[in-house]
């Protein structure tokens, strides 16, 4: 072996059990082999570099294919070796129709089929000759798979397989820059919004931005749905670098269809000095849905008060955003923030669960620092002797208790 693949495959390969243990610091080292091939880039040997990245490539697939890989980190680093190949192959020109063979294969026959190669990215590898023979391959493979389902009937014993071929004609119709091919390969019936946001980012890939906006609008119009609110955020990117001079507009058409938060935000930022004159009728809309008030009063408005007035009268919910609004307010009113932590302490107690007593404890502990030299001192102790006694037979509840130094 060369010294790169030395160097790297070490940190790739492992026996070790990573179903029973967590991949995540697997996961970091094979991060760093990444870092040490794009490194090596344009430095050593181009096809050195470009065999010990396929190599590390079908390392890494062999290590996540018996890994729990549930946050995702050692995922994420396959995923930055995979997107390294194609930089490489450009570097070292390999053969084109072993590297044909290993893209189809990588996709149809891999070791596993958690990921997707971009053939985009390949454009400089292959060539036109080899972009030829890999459309070919590509129909190949799509002949063998029998004849083709329809939409409704993609969900078959090859569906991975069809969907495979899919994603490659999206990729292919946007190397070509066809806009009759991506329209075709991407919005397919029309009938799902995301369809039309997947249009109009191919669109905007090849430069057809005006185009790209007037899908993500179709998109954002379709209904009300998530994927439409995906939609009317992209839209409202496109036309926020392309035409800003209809920023306001379509901003505050967005909110009106969805009432949120980011979307306040957006129109927040859209209105600038005429902010002042939209205030009212933006906040009585994001009233309905305390949660979006509050995040928008506290991150948007940068204005805790206003936030905390919102949050108790519009009889906020969320745990996790009451808990973070309690770090802000304190620093202003700490007395008023006990009582809202002493109903976040009897919702931690209802289920007998460990970490829900460790929540609880620690919510004390800060109860005790935020009331400390205070009339209601006295008044935070007594009720964590109420809690005692009433949780004595809480062996663990008593643990979690005493070990962040509760009376």
């Amino acid at each position: 072996m060369s010294a790169l693949a030395d160097e790297v495959l070490p940190l790739i390969r492992t026996r070790a059990d990573l179903w029973r243990s967590r991949a995540s610091n697997h996961g970091m080292q094979v991060f760093h082999a990444a870092d040490i091939l794009e490194a090596a880039m344009g430095v050593e040997d181009s096809k050195i570099v470009y065999d010990v990245t396929t190599r590390a490539i079908a390392s890494a697939c062999t290590v996540i294919a018996r890994a729990d890989d549930s946050d995702g980190v050692l995922g994420g680093a396959c995923r930055a070796l995979i997107d390294l190949h194609p930089k490489a192959a450009a570097l070292a020109k390999p053969d084109v129709r072993k590297l044909v063979a290993w893209m189809i294969k990588f996709q149809f026959d891999g070791i596993v089929d958690y990921f997707n190669i971009d053939p985009v990215a390949y454009a400089d590898a292959l060539g036109a000759a080899g972009m030829r023979l890999y459309r070919d391959e590509l129909d190949k493979v799509a002949a063998r798979l029998g004849p083709e389902p329809g939409l409704d009937d993609r969900w078959g014993p090859s569906s991975f397989d069809w969907l495979t071929v899919d994603y490659n004609r999206e990729r292919l119709a946007v190397l070509d820059k066809d806009v009759d091919a991506i329209v075709a390969t991407h919005l397919k019936d029309g009938r799902v919004a995301a369809w039309y946001t997947d249009t109009a980012k191919a669109l905007a890939e090849i430069g057809e931005f005006d185009l790209a906006i007037d899908y993500a609008q179709q998109g954002a119009m379709k209904d009300k749905g998530f994927q439409a609110a995906e939609a009317a955020c992209y839209w409202r990117t496109l036309i926020a670098k392309h035409h800003p001079e209809q920023l306001t507009d379509v901003a505050r058409l967005v909110f009106d269809r969805w009432a949120t938060a980011p979307n306040a935000a957006a129109l927040h930022d859209a209105l600038g000095a005429d902010w002042p004159e939209d205030r009212d009728q933006v906040m009585d809309a994001l009233s309905v849905d305390a949660r979006q008030a509050v995040i928008f009063a506290r991150d948007t408005l940068k204005d805790v008060p206003l936030a905390w007035s919102l949050a108790n009268e519009l009889v906020l919910t969320d745990t996790q955003i009451w808990s973070e609004l309690l770090k802000k307010y304190e620093k202003i009113d700490p007395l008023a923030t006990l009582s809202v932590h002493r109903e976040l302490v009897e919702d931690a107690l209802v289920a007998a669960d460990a970490a829900w007593y460790r929540r609880a404890a620690r919510r004390l502990a800060t109860m005790r620092r935020l009331a400390a030299g205070t009339d209601q001192a006295a008044e935070v102790d007594t009720y964590i002797a109420e809690l005692r006694e009433q949780h004595r037979r809480r062996p663990r509840l008593q643990a979690e208790f005493d070990r962040v130094g509760l009376p």
